[in-house]
C-alpha cells in the first residue's frame, strides 16, 4: 500500500469567509490556522503548503474569555535599547482589530519557512466589508 504525498502543482485552493463577530479569540484562531494549513483536506501533506485562502470580517467584534480584554498584554521589540513596546488588548482592539486575529494565526502555525506564504493568503477586515467579492468566497462555519 503506497502513501498518497500531495505535490505543490497539484494544490487546489478555494476561498474560505469567516465572520468573527462574537466568536472567541482562541477558537476562531485554531479554525483559520487549520484552513490555511490545509489539514480540513484529504490531500494534507505537512511540508507542502495546500492551504486555502481565508477572508474574516468583523475582526472588531472578537470576544475574549475571562479578564483578558484588559489583562492580556502584546509586547514587540524595537530593536533599540529599552525600547520593549506594550500595549494590552482592549487599546489594541481599538486602535488595530485585525492586528489581534493575525498575531494568534500567527502563533499557531509551524515555525518555518511554509508561516510566511501561510500568513499572506489570511485577509482580515475590521468591518463587515471586503473587497473579494469577485473570488466567489464561501461562508464557512464551525
Amino acid at each position: 500500500m503506497k502513501c498518497y504525498v500531495q505535490k505543490p502543482s497539484e494544490v487546489q485552493r478555494k476561498w474560505h469567509l469567516i465572520d468573527a463577530e462574537g466568536k472567541t479569540l482562541g477558537r476562531l484562531s485554531t479554525e483559520i490556522a487549520k484552513l490555511l494549513r490545509g489539514k480540513h483536506k484529504v490531500t494534507f501533506t505537512p511540508h507542502v503548503d495546500g492551504g486555502d485562502y481565508v477572508v474574516v470580517i468583523n475582526a472588531e467584534k472578537i470576544e475574549v474569555t475571562g479578564k483578558k480584554r484588559d489583562n492580556k498584554v502584546y509586547r514587540h521589540h524595537t530593536g533599540y535599547i529599552g525600547n520593549l513596546k506594550e500595549i494590552n488588548f482592549k487599546k489594541l482592539q481599538e486602535k488595530k482589530p485585525e492586528e489581534i486575529i493575525r498575531l494568534s494565526v500567527s502563533g499557531m502555525l509551524p515555525k518555518n519557512k511554509l508561516r510566511a506564504p501561510m500568513m499572506k493568503r489570511l485577509r482580515i477586515f475590521a468591518g463587515p466589508e471586503h473587497v473579494h467579492q469577485a473570488q466567489n468566497v464561501e461562508n464557512y462555519e464551525f
